[in-house]
């Protein structure tokens, strides 16, 4: 398949179009310490979601990089006696919704660019619905999208297909003319579910090698989406 035959490009949001360790990490351990009754209870809390809160870090295998505010808060749930799961993941969302919000590449004029080029363009996150749109609000390209959905949107969360065929449904698309964008193996089982093209960018805590089984291609960033469209584009067509 060359790009001419791409008509969609669905993209996941942390670590995709928004850089996750710039994004996430100090804002992780402010949220932390605001929830815990003191340090050590921070530091537990930490612990249970995969965070080093003396390093300001995420841990690779975090719940937090791929997971749904419902697994985070499960989590969480046995370190905070006295909230309901339901309760928890209502002050993450809501937290998450004033996080500042740092983009991978200069965002406006990348998507206008593709947009352009006659794709129609989505975001798959397992982040809550209503935080994402505040996230692509306030990086001022919320309305460049056809399509956005959360883990709570109605079809499910990634590594499950579900949120890639209703993008592809929406748009009237048939999945193979369609690319998964994203940063986790989680996002690029989902492509590989729906029969999307699959695409890996490193702009989360994932390096090459932990994507390249799962992916056409593995890019620094989306912001060399355009020069890999060319060149599938371009390619000869194999007889």
């Amino acid at each position: 398949m060359t790009s001419s035959d791409f008509a969609g490009i669905l993209f996941d949001k942390d670590g995709t179009l928004l850089d996750f360790s710039r994004t996430w990490d100090a804002w992780a351990k402010a949220f932390l310490t605001r929830l815990a009754d003191n340090a050590d209870h921070a530091r537990e809390l930490g612990d249970a979601v995969g965070y080093d809160l003396a390093a300001g870090r995420f841990a690779p295998h975090s719940v937090v990089i791929a997971g749904t505010p419902m697994e985070v808060a499960r989590a969480l749930e046995r370190h905070l006696p006295g909230k309901s799961l339901p309760q928890i993941v209502n002050l993450m969302n809501e937290e998450a919704a004033r996080a500042p919000q740092v983009e991978a590449v200069p965002l406006r004029p990348l998507l206008e660019h593709l947009r352009d080029r006659g794709l129609r363009l989505g975001v798959a996150t397992n982040d809550a619905e209503a935080p994402a749109h505040a996230h692509l609000r306030a990086a001022g390209v919320a309305e460049i999208f056809d399509f956005i959905a959360g883990f709570d949107s109605g079809y499910g969360g990634k590594p499950a297909p579900g949120q890639l065929l209703a993008f592809a449904d929406a748009m009237g698309l048939a999945p193979d003319r369609c690319i998964m964008v994203g940063d986790s193996r989680h996002d690029l089982l989902a492509g590989r579910a729906a029969g999307f093209t699959t695409v890996g960018v490193l702009t989360g805590y994932a390096v090459a090698e932990d994507l390249a089984d799962l992916a056409d291609a593995v890019l620094p960033d989306i912001g060399h989406m355009p020069d890999w469209l060319t060149t599938r584009n371009e390619a000869p067509t194999p007889r």
